[in-house]
This record gives C-alpha cells, structure tokens and sequence, in this order.
C-alpha cells in the first residue's frame, strides 16, 4: 500500500512539472464584443472564448482550438490581479490582429482569472 501511494505521489509530481513546461509565457487582455468573430461569423461560441494574436493565429489554423490560460501576475501598477490558482479554458474564435496581448479574452474568461480593472495581465497558456 505505501509503495502505491509513493508511485502516485511520484507520478503527480512529475505530471505537473510537465504541465509546468509546456506552458508559453504571454499577456491577456479582454474584449467584450464576440460577435462576428473571424472563426464562425455570427454564430455564438458562448463566453468562454478568445481571440489569437497575429503570432498565434497561422492564417486562422488556431480557430476552435481549446487554450487553458493562467494569470501568473500584474503588467502595470495594479496589485496581485490573479484569482489564485484559478485557470480558464477558452476556445480560440477570433483574430485579434496588432492587439496589445498574447490572447485577447472574453470579459467573463479574463473575469475567472484576474480582476478586470488590471486591462492587461501576464499569463500562461497551454495550447
């Protein structure tokens, strides 16, 4: 029985340093008009949504692809923004071409994850 509980434990450790490291480092802002999008025109993806910057976007290969995203701190004078430990999963929808972040979020997404009065946080996601 201790063996098995070692092993889980070992197991779990190195899952989540592996988490850890396919994590991108980026910056979230949030937009608050999700339709039309790029992706599905005028059919609504619900509020759990983002959009891609130039970068990320591949000519709209990321459209529909699901992102988990993570607040890991502030980008200007607002203190400790992030929700702790709190992560998001949103579904990419729309191009957000020379916009000021990594993933643009919908208000209710970045809302989940930081206190909306920080505008701009920095962030982790995983695609």
């Amino acid at each position: 029985m201790e063996n098995h509980l070692c092993v889980t434990v070992v197991i779990g450790i190195i899952a989540s340093l592996v988490s850890m490291a396919l994590a991108i480092d980026g910056t979230a802002t949030f937009y608050t008009s999700y339709i039309p999008s790029a992706c599905y025109g005028g059919q609504p993806q619900g509020n759990m949504i983002a959009a891609a910057s130039d970068p990320l976007w591949d000519g709209g290969k990321i459209c529909g692809r699901y992102v988990r995203v993570r607040c890991t701190g502030p980008t200007n004078p607002v203190p400790h923004p992030c929700v702790d430990g709190a992560s998001v999963v949103v579904k990419i929808v729309d191009h957000c071409p020379g916009c000021g972040g990594t993933l643009d979020l919908s208000q209710q997404a970045f809302a989940a994850i930081a206190n909306p009065i920080a505008g701009v946080i920095k962030i982790d996601y995983e695609l």
